[in-house]
């Protein structure tokens, strides 16, 4: 049994079809189809039944498929720890955040960190909703900026930065000029959101349920922040985002109010332990500081 065949069933089983899984991989389809059989017979189980649509796992096959998803995910993490130790001697660190991240401490820690540890370079990786702990935990980056609520199981981590929230919405809206607005207020507004985001994390931001008890008029759906703020901007839907998109989002046709009853965005610098390095360390003390200092 082989890494990459282990692999082939977690595709396999992700597109429920030979061919578009063949597609995904870059192998060919007979290819894919024979390791699929050399797999079976070396196990002596059938993993997946073939239908007139494609494929579907087996009871063995669902076990299987889950226990290969399991060693594929370690063995990823076993390459990314040796490259995080490679960018520790290169001196570089990759720093995760969404869209505004943690506001200007972001930038701030940064510099601050370079001050720090000159020679060393930091690579921004921006995330969209909710994705900056996943990307922790696959190797993609070092250390993140990470909006809460978010599953931080198996990270390390500290709040390090707080702000209000804003509603944001188009130039001429009713609301727009408005100094502050309650949240109950916006409830006949449809309300942008996203599929991509844990339902926790989606519900927190829509503040679903309302303080009337009331459920947000969910409006389009969005993958990332651009398409969230141009649907924003021609009046398909409002959006609620952290104070700080209002700077780092400035658009001539978005207005952005506060939001006068709702909790702030906590935001938490998180890392693993697992793959923790002087570099990281370097950094979380960094942002620790400023933290201090910006309370």
């Amino acid at each position: 049994m082989e890494l990459r065949q282990l692999r082939y069933l977690v595709a396999i089983d992700e597109h429920g079809n030979l061919g578009r899984a063949a597609r995904a991989l870059f192998v060919s389809q007979p290819a894919l189809s024979y390791a699929l059989k050399s797999l079976e017979s070396e196990l002596g189980v059938r993993l997946f039944e073939r239908t007139p649509g494609g494929v579907v796992a087996t009871a063995a096959g669902r076990d299987v498929v889950r226990a290969a998803s399991e060693a594929v995910r370690r063995a990823d993490l076993v390459a990314a720890v040796a490259a995080r130790h490679r960018r520790d001697a290169d001196r570089v660190l990759r720093v995760g955040f969404e869209a505004s991240g943690a506001g200007e401490l972001t930038t701030k820690a940064r510099a601050e960190f370079a001050r720090r540890h000159p020679g060393a370079r930091v690579e921004p990786k921006r995330f969209d909703w909710g994705e900056e702990a996943e990307a922790l935990r696959d190797g993609r980056v070092d250390v993140a900026f990470v909006w809460l609520p978010a599953d931080l199981a198996g990270l390390r981590s500290v709040v390090v930065h707080t702000e209000p929230r804003v509603v944001g919405l188009p130039v001429g809206h009713r609301l727009a000029d408005r100094e502050g607005v309650s949240v109950v207020e916006t409830n006949g507004e449809p309300l942008m959101w996203t599929e991509r985001a844990p339902r926790a994390w989606v519900d927190w931001w829509a503040v679903n349920p309302r303080p009337d008890g009331s459920e947000p008029l969910w409006g389009p759906k969005n993958d990332n922040v651009e398409e969230m703020l141009e649907q924003v901007a021609e009046g398909a839907a409002i959006c609620f985002a952290p104070s700080s998109m209002a700077s780092y989002y400035a658009r001539p046709d978005l207005a952005w109010v506060p939001l006068t009853d709702v909790e702030p965005l906590r935001v938490a610098l998180s890392w693993s332990d697992d793959t923790e390095t002087a570099l990281v360390r370097g950094f979380v003390e960094a942002v620790s500081d400023l933290a201090v200092t910006e309370t």
